[in-house]
């Protein structure tokens, strides 16, 4: 099987894990506070088992991300961390007691830890370039099992029989449902997934090398510069940094270093040295452009799950609306979403990645304005007040992905590379505390929308302040940001 087919069939099956993870977020959601009454819980209970999820997975987020970047394989990491989502759902479908329900979530929880190793993966696998677009497409997957999970609970809602001594209804039965999918989700990556370096640097040490292996082999093509079968003499200057290969290991040349009978000193040049050898994590993230991509992670999390928690209280309020009114509603904002991740795959392949985060800051704050101004205190007719509350919710929604995909792939290019998936799985674990703050936040203050709001809107405009001082480091930077000079430092 080719390099490419072997790159398509792997993508796939990351589609389908992010796919899997959205359908499971709208079929468990909808059902688990009706499930845990049936249990006699507590009506903490349902915060607690919602943030279970968020917190196991903020902190196996860094543990997956850095077992993958030292072993530069994301495949094990998957498929273990796809067995906490299999034995997670498998203890809801069980569920015979409230305590279990909430290690179920818990467990499943652990599993989404993974998707830092994947991101770190497809930070090495993919150009600078084209990076915001496979971002896009892979959220848009999520985004896409979001919009179709509620239609699955059409039919699992009408369960009612047994397995054994399990009972099957339609609060057991997305447990049940959810288990099944990611057992074939572990079938999938099995034999789909393939653990593939940059095809730049990717070369086959088995017999048969192909045609892309054997050009990078060599890519020194200056007629200055020549090359014998086995060696390669002389100074190479920054612009020509040929690979050269070395008992099948693959090595960058640094700028001017002298190459004597094709053996290359290995220093810090080895491709499978420990990338945390020389790691300093103060170094690396306490500068200033992760410091703001971080705080615009936390932030739009933040006050995305607290206008989520508000606004169900809200329309049953305002609106009336009940269980099929919310549930048009979610359907129409995901596929709102979805367009808007098409918008900005589009819109990456022209634009920077800090002029697309910049118009979703704009959308947010005019969002957050907008809904000060006319839902913190509604008044007046019935339409007008639905139009407002649509309008408010479209601005929101629709800063979303600009947002969402511009700092992540800002946040790829200016972290390293070698770390990727423990700097991705850090990214996750602030994601995650903003994801279990932002519900509690905002349900005790569902009374009181004016503090509320005006929280989210001093928040937004702590990162716009933070976003326009740091504009012009918000770009991919030259050289590796872990190892640069003291005189870069200094600069910086």
């Amino acid at each position: 099987m080719d390099y490419q087919r072997k790159r398509r069939l792997t993508h796939i099956c990351i589609g389908l894990i992010f796919l899997f993870s959205g359908i499971e977020y709208a079929v468990i959601l909808p059902t688990i506070w009706a499930y845990l009454q049936t249990l006699h819980a507590e009506p903490y209970f349902l915060g607690l088992g919602l943030a279970a999820f968020s917190f196991s997975g903020l902190l196996a987020g860094p543990v997956f991300g850095q077992w993958s970047d030292k072993t530069l394989k994301t495949k094990p990491a998957i498929l273990f961390g796809n067995l906490f989502e299999i034995a997670g759902n498998f203890m809801y479908f069980v569920g015979i007691s409230k305590w279990l329900l909430l290690a179920s979530r818990l467990v499943a929880g652990i599993g989404t830890g993974a998707v830092a190793s994947i991101f770190g993966y497809l930070t090495r696998a993919t150009s600078s370039e084209e990076r915001a677009t496979v971002f896009a497409a892979v959220m848009a997957c999520r985004q896409f099992g979001l919009l179709i999970g509620p239609a699955f609970n059409l039919f699992l809602r009408y369960c009612n029989f047994h397995i054994g001594p399990f009972v099957v209804n339609k609060y057991t039965a997305p447990g049940l449902f959810m288990c099944f999918l990611w057992i074939l989700l572990q079938v999938l990556v099995v034999f789909m997934y393939s653990d593939l370096q940059p095809l730049k640097i990717h070369i086959q040490q088995t017999g048969g090398e192909q045609e892309e292996e054997e050009k990078a082999l060599v890519c020194n093509t200056s007629d200055e510069h020549m090359a014998n079968d086995n060696s390669v003499y002389g100074s190479m200057t920054g612009r020509e940094k040929p690979l050269a290969s070395v008992n099948g290991e693959v090595f960058h040349p640094d700028e001017d270093r002298y190459i004597s009978n094709g053996h290359i000193e290995k220093a810090n040049d080895e491709v499978n040295e420990n990338p945390f050898q020389n790691f300093s994590a103060t170094r690396e993230y306490l500068r200033e452009e992760v410091v703001v991509l971080l705080t615009a992670q936390f932030i739009t999390l933040f006050n995305q799950t607290a206008l989520e928690t508000m606004v169900t209280p809200l329309t049953q309020k305002y609106f009336g609306f009940g269980e099929l009114e919310n549930s048009i509603m979610y359907f129409l904002c995901g596929a709102e979403v979805i367009a808007g991740f098409v918008l900005v795959r589009c819109l990456s392949t022209r634009f920077a990645d800090r002029v697309i985060l910049a118009v979703g800051l704009v959308i947010c704050n005019i969002s957050c304005i907008w809904c000060i101004i006319f839902l913190a205190d509604p008044k007046g007719q019935w339409g007008i007040l639905l139009a407002e509350f649509i309008i408010g919710v479209f601005l929101q929604v629709l800063g979303l992905p600009f947002v969402a995909v511009s700092q992540i792939s800002l946040f790829s290019k200016v972290t390293a590379e070698k770390t990727q998936g423990f700097s991705q799985g850090l990214r996750r674990s602030v994601g995650g505390i903003a994801t279990i703050l932002g519900p509690l936040w905002a349900g005790g203050l569902t009374q009181n929308l004016y503090v509320m709001l005006a929280a989210m809107m001093a928040l937004l405009t702590l990162l716009t302040v933070m976003m326009g001082l740091s504009y012009k480091y918000l770009v991919e930077p030259q050289t590796d940001p872990t190892y640069r000079t003291a005189q870069e430092e200094e600069e910086a």
